[in-house]
């Protein structure tokens, strides 16, 4: 645990130090221009098809029966139609790039338009070559390699540095010092791949000739409602960038997002509490643990929710000096935006526990219909308070459609996660007594 709390502070603070050197460098607009353009990556959260999370939720079961070969498959056939998938999608950007409206697409004025296409390109083609290196994160977690995971994330945190320093030194273009901070991730998760299959998990080395279609199409079953959820999560998760853009302007982006950045650090706080949670609910359901289930769902809620209002009331209190002192940005009404974030934070914070049962087993309408509810609702509320009341009221609006939509599909999902799993255990127990 205490390796798995220092990677994560490294890992929270690398990036944070990155913000006044990038903003120095790019400006106040160009920064902006940045912060719209990753909006529209992590949106395309969905580009795995959804079979990272419906990998993970189906080793749990192979890691808890011990089941190598059957895991194998999986993992092979997951590598294979991802890689094709990246690769094809590469390929596709590059050939159609110079058609589409980048400047009208981010609202960039005519200061910063030239640079939209190879900003896009550089922060497009680093996501995709992502998408099948990252399924190793998926596979440590699934067999209970979260703190070497840590690990591996905290070196790709601090290898984005040096890059971005040697970048700005050498006087880059734009796109050459956003280049080097994207490429990071595909680096640290091309090493990890090597260390994980090479010396620690060999006996999940993806090969060719343990693709199995039937394993493929198992995986897609259960993976095309996550790709929905997932689609529908990113919409509503990183709309925000693009409303304020069109609302009000790249410098309002620019406070949103160096603000924002600061708080989705204790998002990644949040998920090294819940994600591990994860696939050891997917082990306890295959066991037929329905009272650990419960028992640790309750006791992380109650850690989850504290360690949000702790660290998110740390942030609000000492947020905007921090901000001044840290990226230069000072910001009118800044206490309002920082409360909204971190009340934003909190919420997601105290349902997650029962969202991480729910994807353990596979459960995923609920959670779909209260994301597409937020989508609807959220959008309006948030272009209406933005152009109404600035970039503060953009977090409670979230706040406001997240309570009416998503946290009743939350408790109603987690219940019937539990019920189905009661159910099964229930007709194990009949079919081994008749026996």
């Amino acid at each position: 645990m205490a390796a798995t709390l220092v990677s994560r502070g490294v890992a929270v603070i690398a990036p944070l130090a990155l913000v006044p050197v990038t903003l120095a460098d790019l400006g106040p607009d160009l920064y902006g221009l940045w912060g719209a353009v990753t909006a529209v990556t992590a949106m395309a959260a969905f580009a795995d098809l959804g079979l990272g999370n419906g990998l993970m939720t189906r080793l749990a079961p192979c890691y808890a029966t011990g089941d190598w070969r059957r895991a194998r498959r999986y993992v092979s056939s997951a590598y294979l139609l991802l890689t094709a998938l990246a690769g094809g999608a590469v390929v596709v950007l590059w050939s159609v790039s110079g058609l589409v409206p980048w400047t009208a697409l981010f609202h960039a004025g005519p200061a910063v338009g030239a640079e939209a296409r190879p900003i896009a390109l550089a922060c497009l083609t680093a996501f995709l070559v992502n998408v099948p290196l990252s399924l190793v994160v998926r596979v440590q977690f699934a067999y209970q390699q979260v703190a070497q995971s840590n690990l591996w994330q905290a070196v790709g945190g601090l290898l984005s540095v040096p890059l971005v320093l040697l970048a700005v030194r050498a006087d880059l273009p734009p796109a050459g010092v956003i280049a080097a901070s994207v490429a990071g991730p595909p680096l640290t998760n091309l090493l990890t791949s090597c260390w994980v299959y090479g010396r620690r998990l060999p006996r999940l080395r993806p090969s060719v000739r343990m693709v199995d279609w039937h394993v493929a199409r198992e995986l897609f079953g259960l993976s095309g409602l996550f790709l929905v959820l997932t689609v529908v999560m990113s919409v509503a998760s990183n709309v925000d960038a693009l409303v304020i853009a069109h609302r009000l302007d790249l410098a309002d982006v620019t406070d949103f997002t160096v603000t924002a950045r600061l708080f989705a650090q204790l998002g990644l706080l949040i998920s090294l509490v819940n994600v591990p949670l994860w696939p050891a609910n997917g082990e306890a359901l295959a066991r037929g643990e329905l009272d650990w289930v419960r028992r640790t769902t309750r006791q992380m809620t109650i850690l989850s929710t504290t360690v949000a209002v702790v660290l998110g009331g740390v942030l609000v209190v000492t947020g905007a000096p921090l901000l001044a002192l840290w990226a230069g940005v000072r910001l009118d009404g800044a206490g309002w935006l920082l409360a909204g974030l971190a009340g934003w934070w909190i919420l997601l914070a105290t349902v997650s526990p029962c969202f991480m049962v729910q994807n353990a087993a596979g459960v995923v309408r609920p959670q779909l219909l209260g994301w597409a509810a937020f989508v609807v609702v959220s959008v309006p509320l948030k272009w209406y308070g933005a152009q109404r009341w600035g970039v503060a009221a953009v977090p409670f609006a979230g706040i406001v459609a997240y309570l009416l939509t998503v946290v009743p599909g939350a408790l109603r999902g987690y219940r019937a996660a539990v019920s189905r799993a009661a159910d099964g255990t229930d007709r194990e127990r009949k079919s081994h007594d008749d026996a």
